[in-house]
């Protein structure tokens, strides 16, 4: 943990300043370990390989710990040489790198750390977090990265000063919480006035709940994570090649990605063959797995941001549900700031 990183850190549950005592440094300078200690409730936060700890590793979110320790590499384009990550963060948000150097950046749920490895490179000071140990994949992955913070917590008490955030962003996270509506509203509290914000969550539609992953997600996600895993990559020798006709018929294909739930990305030219059987494994059991999948619908994600005070909001993608949206002055939002 970099000490400046205590200048936008609160307590997640009062909100106020921690004192940080008995702190070990570590390589680099970082401070390994010790504890932060709430001012005024007296709670004890430990700081564990350079992480403070807000939460504990066991809760609705560990699988997602599990599959990104697993497949730590996988989708981060510094270490696969691919642009894919990059171009998708640039395409969801419509910010630009110039626009994000030098200012305080939040990853909610970072996981592997795919998108801190895209924002770090534009100059910002990003902080990722994440409710599952997968902080300590993301942490692997960009190790050495002066300008990246990593905090395991939860996006319903967010360990963060009020207003201390120029921009956060949230993709693919909140449709995986218990409760999405509290999940988006929980972001804005931290955005300065005029921050920026990005949610990309699973969409839904009057046909999203006949999606073939659904058929099956009663059973998958109630298995044993490591029996799951096994048994997809038990039948993956089977169905991959299966998939690789299939999905890239013309018209037909959309039909059988509908009705297989394997993650086969065919329409992803940049991907070799081997990369995306990979991502087939790791992708077919991040559908799978998680305790929680509920798209969401536009018209009532836009609803809960304007209720947070969140304004300007606009889709910038047609196949993700992404909204950008910009935090409103104090005296426009009233008690939102």
């Amino acid at each position: 943990m970099q000490s400046r990183l205590l200048e936008v850190l609160v307590c997640p549950k009062c909100l106020v300043e921690l004192a940080l005592e008995n702190p070990q440094a570590g390589d680099e300078d970082e401070i390994d370990s010790g504890t932060l200690s709430c001012t005024r409730c007296a709670a004890v936060y430990p700081i564990v390989n350079g992480i403070p700890r807000f939460v504990t590793s066991e809760n609705y979110a560990s699988s997602f710990g599990y599959q990104w320790n697993l497949f730590r590499a996988e989708q981060i384009d510094s270490i696969n040489g691919l642009q894919h990550s990059r171009e998708r963060f640039y395409t969801e948000s419509d910010w630009s790198p110039e626009w994000m150097k030098g200012k305080w950046i939040l990853d909610a749920g970072c996981g592997a750390g795919r998108f801190l490895d895209v924002v770090s490179t534009a100059g910002a000071e990003v902080v990722g977090i994440d409710i599952s140990n997968a902080v300590d994949a993301a942490k692997e992955n960009l190790k050495g990265r002066k300008n990246v913070h990593f905090v395991q917590a939860s996006i319903y008490e967010l360990p963060f000063r009020t207003g201390s955030m120029d921009g956060c962003y949230c993709i693919g996270v909140i449709q995986h919480t218990p409760d999405p509506e509290k999940s988006v509203k929980s972001l804005p509290r931290v955005l300065k006035e005029g921050g920026r914000l990005l949610v990309t969550i699973y969409p839904r539609n009057r046909w999203t709940m006949l999606y073939s992953k659904y058929w099956v997600r009663p059973i998958t996600r109630r298995m044993d994570q490591r029996v799951l895993l096994k048994t997809i990559q038990g039948v993956m020798p089977v169905v991959f090649p299966v998939t690789e006709v299939l999905f890239r018929l013309p018209v037909l294909g959309r039909v059988f990605m509908f009705m297989i739930p394997v993650a086969n990305y065919v329409n992803i030219k940049e991907l070799s063959r081997d990369q995306r059987y990979r991502w087939a494994l790791l992708d077919t059991f991040d559908m799978l797995s998680p305790q929680y999948d509920s798209p969401q619908r536009q018209q009532d994600v836009e609803a809960y941001l304007a209720e947070t005070g969140i304004e300007d909001v606009r889709r910038t993608t047609r196949y993700a549900l992404s909204l950008v949206g910009r935090k409103a002055a104090a005296a426009a939002s009233g008690s939102h700031g």
